[in-house]
């Protein structure tokens, strides 16, 4: 009969640990899995803090090479640069965390922008008629001009089931053809000091531009993080299927990202032509790459479910803070476009790395 009662032998050439050996590999393994410097440890802080680390290495490398770069007037000069693009990149952050995109908001910004600045014109010519219009009535119609883009995309990409790429394309040609017809290709010259104030106006010596950037970040961080949208946001461009066997409206949570990403933008048109001084008809032009793109730089996944606006604010940041530090350096735009598309190219594949390995 086996004697089930008899003590364990080791394989040959198993061996049997002493309790030091034991201790020592116990240690060991402690020592890899709770060390700051492991490698999944390096990899975590990466992913969380690599944009951070970026953006501050960039602001060193370029104190350094110019004298003039942390100058006070130079960083309001970046701020105010920025600020624009970071409203319109904190729109794309809700779309893309959709898994969606939104390539219309460069035109939408021209139109919005023309037809502001058309009620708030105190030129005889440019302006409709019994201009100007007080500035709420004019920030007004360019938020609803902007809001209405936004719907329509989020309409045909919620509803018919269009790709995002092809609504957004379809709008960014209509909003443009539409930005010529109403203002017949001509500027919009001569705002009213108060409506050009929310462009270079200041409080307390902050520029009228970046504190609007913060109180839209503000407000977008507290959405996307502290409320139940901002969860189903994150929900759906996660996992449409299991968001919707969950119950989550998908359709209007596509509706409603397109809509905050056309207000945005037409927010972004008036504070352009605000601070320009005129609306004009070109407007715009490209201003989705770079939106595009400070989303991608701060780490949004294209694919959806990923990302945080913190990350884009900081991304907007990298990229106003690389064009001002090549203009002062006297390198040429061209290089600059060059540098954008390494940059785009090169967040999209770590992005990609992250999601399906190496």
């Amino acid at each position: 009969m086996p004697n089930h009662s008899s003590t364990y032998q080791p394989e040959p050439g198993q061996g049997v640990r002493s309790a030091a050996e034991e201790k020592m590999m116990s240690v060991g393994d402690d020592k890899k899995a709770k060390g700051w410097l492991g490698s999944e440890q390096r990899r975590l802080l990466i992913q969380e803090y690599g944009i951070f680390l970026a953006f501050l290495i960039l602001v060193a490398v370029l104190s350094v090479s110019n004298e003039f770069f942390l100058t006070a007037g130079n960083i309001s000069n970046v701020l105010l640069q920025t600020s624009i693009n970071g409203v319109l990149a904190i729109g794309m952050t809700f779309v893309i965390l959709t898994r969606g995109i939104d390539l219309s908001v460069g035109s939408v910004v021209a139109l919005a922008g023309i037809v502001s600045a058309s009620f708030v014109t105190s030129s005889a010519t440019a302006g409709i008629s019994g201009a100007p219009y007080p500035v709420a009535l004019g920030i007004g119609i360019g938020l609803l001009v902007g809001i209405a883009c936004g719907a329509v995309s989020g309409l045909i990409v919620s509803r018919f089931s269009v790709p995002a790429f092809v609504a957004t394309l379809g709008m960014l040609s209509a909003a443009r053809g539409l930005t010529l017809i109403y203002g017949g290709g001509r500027p919009v010259p001569a705002l009213t000091p108060a409506f050009r104030w929310i462009g270079t106006g200041d409080v307390f010596g902050i520029p009228a531009p970046v504190i609007i950037l913060a109180i839209v970040f503000a407000v977008s961080w507290w959405i996307l993080n502290r409320t139940r949208f901002g969860r189903y946001i994150y929900a759906v461009g996660g996992n449409p299927h299991a968001a919707r066997t969950s119950g989550i409206n998908i359709t209007r949570i596509q509706f409603v990202v397109y809509v905050i990403s056309g207000g945005l933008a037409g927010f972004a048109g008036m504070l352009l032509s605000a601070r320009t001084g005129s609306a004009l008809p070109q407007a715009g032009i490209a201003y989705e790459l770079d939106a595009i793109a400070a989303v991608v730089i701060g780490g949004t996944s294209l694919s959806g479910g990923v990302g945080r606006v913190t990350g884009t604010l900081i991304g907007a940041l990298i990229i106003g803070v690389m064009n001002n530090g090549l203009d002062l350096m006297g390198i040429q735009s061209y290089y600059q476009q060059v540098l954008k598309g390494a940059l785009i190219v090169g967040a999209v594949m770590l992005d990609q790395k992250r999601n399906y390995g190496a």
